[in-house]
């Protein structure tokens, strides 16, 4: 069992940085692929970025790579996306979650945490 609890979201100009955190708890952590979805209103859930349990492989959606980081800290059950040149279609529910083998689709993450507002303005 992993629960996750995501923080860091709030409200951000265009062109801005955030850092969006996800702990972990579960001593199983290091095991699991971590992934970053997000959801707009009124469209679905949509893949933003994956790691590995080790975290040398990382992969990101088209629309933010260059402009966004996933890493992780397994000592301190973490999992943390850096977002900069922040945009308003960017405006989302961000959502970590965590999965057996690193993946795109939602369906193959178990676990999830409960979302994080990250909301940019023009």
């Amino acid at each position: 069992q992993v629960q996750l609890v995501e923080s860091g979201g709030g409200l951000v100009q265009a062109g801005g940085s955030r850092r969006l955190s996800c702990a972990a708890s579960g001593r199983t952590f290091g095991n699991y692929a971590m992934g970053w979805f997000r959801q707009a209103p009124g469209k679905d859930r949509e893949f933003v970025a994956t790691i590995s349990w080790s975290g040398y492989s990382t992969y990101y959606a088209d629309s933010v790579k260059g402009r966004f980081t996933i890493s992780r800290d397994n000592a301190k059950n973490m999992v943390y996306l850096q977002m900069n040149s922040l945009k308003p279609e960017d405006t989302a529910v961000y959502y970590c979650a965590a999965a057996r083998v690193s993946a795109r689709d939602s369906a193959s993450y178990d676990y999830w945490g409960q979302g994080t507002q990250v909301t940019v303005s023009s």
